[in-house]
């Protein structure tokens, strides 16, 4: 089965929220001129392209996982329909999320490339 699971889900959740409040002690004591993104993202050791690119190596493994569940139903390998389903929904719902993450990141990208410098 897949590793996405609640547990998981709220692990991430609750290293995101401890993420953001070591950011936001240590934003206040910097100077103004070096309080930019460049200067907070080096605090952690886990950049933000690696975060991402683990995140859709997950969905990845998940599609995988679901379509190897889903070819041994057809064979007739099991006759689990439920998991089978479970899978293709855990499937779906994951891969729409990345979709809009990736909306959210190019909406973001046109909207600091369409300002004024």
């Amino acid at each position: 089965m897949s590793d996405i699971s609640v547990a998981n889900v709220m692990g991430m959740r609750s290293a995101i929220l401890e993420r953001n409040a070591a950011l936001r002690n240590v934003a206040p004591s910097l100077p103004r001129a070096t309080a930019g993104v460049g200067s907070v993202a080096g605090v952690g050791s886990v950049s933000f392209a690696s975060t991402l690119d683990s995140a859709v190596e997950k969905v990845n493994a998940t599609l995988e996982a679901e379509d190897v569940a889903t070819e041994a139903y057809e064979r007739g390998e099991t006759n689990d329909i439920a998991t089978v389903a479970l899978m293709q929904a855990r499937t779906s719902v994951s891969f729409e999320a990345t979709l809009q993450v990736r909306n959210k990141l190019l909406s973001a990208y046109k909207d600091i490339m369409s300002m004024p410098v």
